[in-house]
């Protein structure tokens, strides 16, 4: 049998994390076994000569392996997919893999504020000015199979998502 896959996709600040662990929450009320993984975790780090990029997919892969080894069947992956490339990317480090891509949307300014709020430190102007950036780039991209306004409760955004791809 395949791996079911949800890759929740969208800009910085569209509620990628917040909308993955609330669609865990929904799918372990409803008994449902699965693994919830956040790309940007895995890839954080600075390691002179090493790509954050390369080390998150080889991490996931390493994760999504024990996984698989205790059951796992279902997986929530939040990642902003850039390009047809990384979403490639994502089918090779979890093989055998049925993927649904759901991008999440919010206004530009909702997501700016979202990401001004979020990110406190010194690198927040950068951040807030990558919101738009990296907007465009998912336009341009299009690989969601759908997308979702995310600006009502958390709640009905993760239950709409799984109920769009066949979860519950």
């Amino acid at each position: 049998m395949a791996t079911r896959v949800i890759i929740i996709t969208g800009s910085m600040g569209a509620g990628k994390t917040t909308v993955l662990a609330e669609a865990s929450d929904l799918l372990t009320k409803h008994g449902v076994a699965h693994a919830a993984i956040d790309l940007d975790a895995l890839s954080v780090s600075h390691l002179p000569g090493a790509s954050p990029a390369d080390l998150g997919y080889a991490n996931l892969g390493a994760v999504w392996t024990n996984y698989a080894a205790a059951g796992a069947a279902r997986v929530l992956v939040a990642a902003a997919l850039e390009s047809r490339a990384e979403l490639t990317r994502m089918k090779v480090v979890i093989p055998d893999a049925e993927i649904i891509v759901c991008r999440l949307r919010a206004p530009l300014e909702t997501m700016k504020e979202r990401v001004r709020l979020r990110e406190p430190g010194m690198h927040q102007e950068k951040f807030v000015a990558r919101v738009a950036d990296l907007e465009r780039l998912l336009d341009a991209a299009a690989l969601e199979d759908f997308a979702l306004m995310n600006s009502a409760s958390v709640t009905a955004v993760a239950r709409e998502m799984l109920v769009k791809s066949g979860w519950l």
